[in-house]
């Protein structure tokens, strides 16, 4: 697990080389990687923050009012960085869309249409 851990925070220098028919799908799973990298820091530093606040009014610690204002200040933050990861997953189609009609297009026969509507007249 440490290892683990510890290849996932390091950054890797090396160049990979990927063939040209590969090089959408290779992007899409590393595009893949980092949603995955960003989304758990955040949700990690976000969920930090409020058990470290729930553990101060469990044990009753007096805090200075200028340091509640910034506790909230810190707390108004990652709520809006945790509304634009929930944005990024669940409103990013239109790019997903034509992320993976290129992959589909790397053979030379397109099996998705970002361009047809869904809806029926």
């Amino acid at each position: 697990m440490k290892n683990k851990l510890k290849e996932m925070l390091s950054s890797k220098d090396t160049f990979v080389k990927v063939e040209d028919k590969n090089r959408f799908y290779y992007m899409l799973q590393q595009m893949q990687s980092n949603r995955w990298k960003i989304t758990s820091i955040v949700l990690g530093l976000f969920f930090f923050i409020i058990f470290g606040i729930n553990m101060a009014v469990f044990f009753k610690i007096e805090i200075a009012e200028n340091w509640k204002e910034m506790l909230l200040i810190l707390l108004g933050a990652f709520v809006g960085n945790l509304n634009k990861v929930v944005d990024y997953w669940f409103n990013s189609e239109d790019r997903d869309k034509m992320l993976i009609q290129k992959v589909d297009e790397e053979d030379g026969v397109s099996l998705s249409n970002v361009t047809s509507s869904s809806t029926v007249e």
